[in-house]
């Protein structure tokens, strides 16, 4: 008998035995039932579901003998339905929140550049979005100056301390996911200031302490927490258990902070205070750097973190990663993101394809309307084709790529034109299910595979500036809320949990394993699209999401510019795709009907939640449009 479980964004479990499916309503599953607590009798039942469907070989998302597919690394917290694109002539601004919109178009509207919008934003976001991404977390940058792309890279590295057992248990067996990331064990030094800097000093235009203003005065007033941010804390059991974070986020009762309610954060006014003044010395030096050490290493779950590590740590700029797909050139972060090899091999595979049978062009096979999903649905011949590719590309993620300061990563193998082209002859009329890596030229072909959990928990902006330039920066702290450290007024990353747990197999060095100094593999994908034809630029775009980040991104690609789509509908799209593990769909988006074809190809389909959280923004005639995911509260904005 097969056996499967997920949990839809309504919040009820779905069960297959064999081919019947079994609804069961108002029952969800935690990630780590073993450990969760029992707040409310009805809980009881819920764990011993949980429990049940454990021993039967049911994981979320999984089938018996195959490995369980993770839970999205936030959770749902509604849908906006009805949204339609924003339009401007001059500039633009996108955050996951209209509050770090507002401060990004203040910096536009004062002739700010877009580097100073995305600063601006990130700070916001750093008190309105803890959970997802801000100044104690790291972050990729894709910027466009009207000549030339760059990639600044902000990933956070490992403290000096760590050795590749950081997550081995004394008897050689790996943590359990929750046991890694709660502590100062799982954090990583932060990069995201170091990062924005160094693109501001090369692209700033305005003052960089002006850049703080908007964050430090609603730090010091207050904001209205959200309905996301509530529903967040309110699915969190571990806040609770950090005095900080409990202080800050929980009400006198204890519950989690209600929407609507006023949040203070006049430690993190202080602390934006020192590094507007200081610059990001402010932060890796002096009392900031002080509490952030101290937290790590005092905590029951202890870390690495030194005042050292913080007083080295550097952003990097690195050379874009661009290629070609049909009339457009995608341009996107190296390695030790896989963001854009994974998005430029499946692009490729995809065009490989057509190449061979003309009539498998995507560009033939737009998205239909759906009386039952109430929207566009894209066919189901477009996600097999998708999904295929995507099984390859993330094959190949998970055995070739890691940081390449520390590992071999041939990119220009694994975007080699005829090995994706030969690639691309394993899709056929049937789902291959699982896909092996292959074998590119120049490659390391010595490393084992990477089995990390695939989670990570962002945020993305995007900006256009009045002169020419243009930003897409992806920026996280790992899981909802990191580490749970919450220092100074804000949150402390768990990133080192983006390392594999295990650093070798059979024998074999895994290429993500734990290291000095090293950075962990990220699926961030902040991309800028550009025109073949006259290199102009056409897009900008990104999306969190953890490891389902690279297929957000492809769905927004080939929405845009395969099904001519505009930014709303493309980002509106149901979620699908493939990371290798099964074939996955957006629960409550897709029709029974897509699900049904899609079985019929072979697919083990997933109806999951998949919160992705998507901007784009997008060249017309007359200036910008742009879009924002109604899966999450941000919004566009622009003059």
């Amino acid at each position: 008998m097969t056996c499967s479980a997920f949990v839809d964004a309504s919040r009820f479990a779905v069960f297959y035995a064999g081919s019947t499916k079994i609804a069961v309503f108002g029952i969800h599953c935690p990630s780590d039932y073993r450990t969760s607590r029992l707040k409310r009798p009805s809980h009881t039942l819920l764990l011993i579901l949980c429990g049940f469907l454990a021993l039967t070989g049911c994981g979320l998302g999984g089938r018996a003998g195959q490995p369980s597919l993770p839970p999205a690394p936030e959770l749902a917290s509604g849908y906006r339905a009805g949204l339609v694109p924003t339009y401007a002539s001059r500039h633009m601004a996108a955050a996951a929140n209209p509050l770090a919109s507002e401060a990004g178009r203040a910096m536009l509207r004062a002739g700010g550049s877009a580097i100073d919008a995305a600063i601006a934003m990130q700070a916001v976001l750093t008190l309105v979005e803890p959970q997802s991404s801000g100044i104690g977390g790291g972050a990729f940058i894709l910027y466009w100056d009207g000549r030339h792309v760059q990639a600044f890279d902000g990933r956070e590295s490992a403290p000096g301390g760590v050795t590749p057992n950081l997550f081995l248990k004394p008897n050689g067996k790996p943590m359990g996911f929750r046991e890694a990331q709660i502590g100062g064990r799982s954090v990583a030094v932060p990069g995201v200031l170091r990062a924005l800097k160094l693109a501001h000093e090369q692209h700033g235009r305005l003052p960089w302490r002006d850049l703080f203003a908007p964050a430090i005065e609603l730090a010091r007033t207050g904001f209205p927490v959200s309905s996301r941010l509530h529903a967040l804390l309110a699915s969190d059991a571990f806040i609770a258990d950090s005095p900080s974070m409990a202080r800050y986020f929980l009400d006198a009762q204890g519950k989690p902070l209600a929407v609507g309610a006023l949040l203070k954060n006049p430690e993190l006014a202080h602390t934006l205070e020192l590094i507007a003044a200081q610059g990001p010395d402010g932060f890796y030096t002096g009392e900031i750097a002080e509490a952030m050490v101290a937290a790590v290493r005092d905590h029951a779950n202890p870390g690495y973190l030194s005042l050292e590590d913080l007083r080295q740590y550097q952003a990097k700029s690195r050379t874009a990663l661009c290629g070609p797909y049909k009339a457009w050139r995608i341009c996107g972060m190296p390695p030790p993101s896989s963001g854009a090899v994974a998005v430029l091999q499946t692009l490729g595979i995809l065009e490989a394809v057509q190449t061979a049978t003309p009539r498998l062009d995507l560009a033939n096979m737009p998205p239909v309307p759906v009386p039952s999903v109430a929207g566009l649905e894209p066919t189901p011949m477009a996600i097999h084709l998708i999904a295929e590719a995507e099984r390859l590309a993330y094959a190949d993620r998970a055995q070739y790529l890691g940081d390449s300061d520390y590992v071999p990563v041939n990119t220009q193998g694994l975007l080699d034109k005829a090995y994706l082209a030969k690639r691309a002859r394993l899709i056929g009329a049937q789902s291959m299910k699982h896909a092996s890596a292959g074998s590119p030229p120049g490659v390391d072909l010595s490393l084992a595979p990477d089995r990390s959990p695939l989670r990570i928990a962002t945020s993305h902006v995007s900006a256009v500036d009045e002169q020419g330039g243009a930003i897409a920066m992806t920026t996280s702290v790992e899981a909802a809320f990191g580490s749970h450290l919450f220092v100074k007024g804000f949150v402390l990353n768990n990133h080192l949990t983006d390392f594999s747990f295990v650093p070798s197999e059979g024998g074999r060095l895994v290429a993500n394993r734990v290291e000095p100094g090293k950075r962990p593999l990220s699926s961030m994908s902040p991309t800028l699209v550009f025109s073949r034809q006259s290199g102009e630029l056409v897009a900008s775009l990104g999306s969190p999401g953890g490891s389902q980040i690279i297929g957000y991104v492809n769905k927004a690609l080939i929405g845009l510019l395969d099904w001519q789509l505009d930014p709303q509908q493309a980002i509106n799209l149901p979620n699908f795709g493939s990371r290798n593990l099964g074939t996955e769909v957006e629960a409550g988006l897709v029709s029974p009907g897509l699900v049904h074809e899609l079985e019929l190809r072979g697919h083990d389909v997933t109806p999951m939640t998949m919160t992705s959280g998507t901007q784009v923004i997008l060249r017309t005639v007359d200036g910008w449009s742009a879009g924002a995911d109604p899966r999450r509260e941000g919004v566009a904005l622009g003059d």
